[in-house]
């Protein structure tokens, strides 16, 4: 059975859009993996469909009430269970949450599905995170005006990643932070362009020196522009 994600929001219609284009949409299509959105709105249990309130404690801003969340993250519980689906993974998307990495990533993938939520204006009552998130996390140090743009780029970070999506695993495989590194440069057509010219080895054809360069310039780009990333890397690794 294919993976599912579904993502709880305000804006179902913003999150389809992104997920039914390109790779992601293509591999829909054909079976491969399974997207969902849910408008929260569709669960709340006043006329005006208000799913925020202001918060305790005074400050500005309006918070998501904890029922509609709930309620909506229920719902898409009981399809996952109609479709004999093992519990998903829920995750909060906050600005609180763990640091998201590439190893994240291939944690979220292992899953046979996936709930992202979204939160919006001032955040979520703390009580429905602490009620249903297996993990919260956070794309990284700023503050978006919602979650759905963070929701999409974890449901494409970890849907890339299922059997079939890519053409080839080695199209994920080689790229920046799989291995603890950066991609090396890539170069195409024409071999000179405004004066820049190809490196002349990725032009001789011989392999091994191809790839003797493409790891030297992994590691000298890591090493430049992600010092951080280069101290984890084994000695061996940075001795190539």
């Amino acid at each position: 059975m294919s993976m599912r994600i579904d993502i709880a929001t305000l804006f179902p219609d913003m999150c389809r859009q992104v997920l039914d284009e390109s790779i992601l949409g293509r591999a829909a299509r054909k079976g491969l993996i399974e997207t969902h959105c849910h408008q929260i709105r569709d669960y709340t249990l006043n006329r005006q469909k208000q799913v925020d309130d202001y918060p305790y404690g005074g400050g500005c801003g309006m918070v998501m009430n904890a029922q509609p969340i709930y309620d909506c993250c229920q719902a898409i519980l009981a399809q996952f269970e109609e479709q004999g689906r093992p519990r998903p993974h829920i995750v909060f998307m906050t600005a609180a949450g763990q640091p998201y990495t590439e190893q994240v990533a291939r944690e979220l993938a292992a899953q046979d599905g996936l709930i992202l939520v979204c939160g919006h204006y001032e955040g979520m009552d703390e009580r429905v995170i602490e009620e249903l998130a297996d993990r919260e996390i956070s794309i990284g140090d700023y503050v978006l005006t919602g979650g759905e743009l963070a929701a999409l780029v974890v449901a494409d970070s970890v849907l890339r990643l299922q059997p079939g999506v890519l053409a080839e695993p080695q199209g994920y495989q080689e790229e920046s932070h799989w291995n603890g590194l950066l991609e090396y440069p890539q170069y195409t057509r024409p071999e000179e362009w405004r004066g820049r010219k190809v490196p002349g080895v990725l032009l001789s054809g011989h392999h091994g020196n191809i790839d003797a360069w493409r790891a030297k310039m992994s590691l000298e780009r890591t090493k430049q522009r992600r010092p951080d990333l280069y101290e984890k890397l084994p000695d061996e690794l940075k001795k190539v």
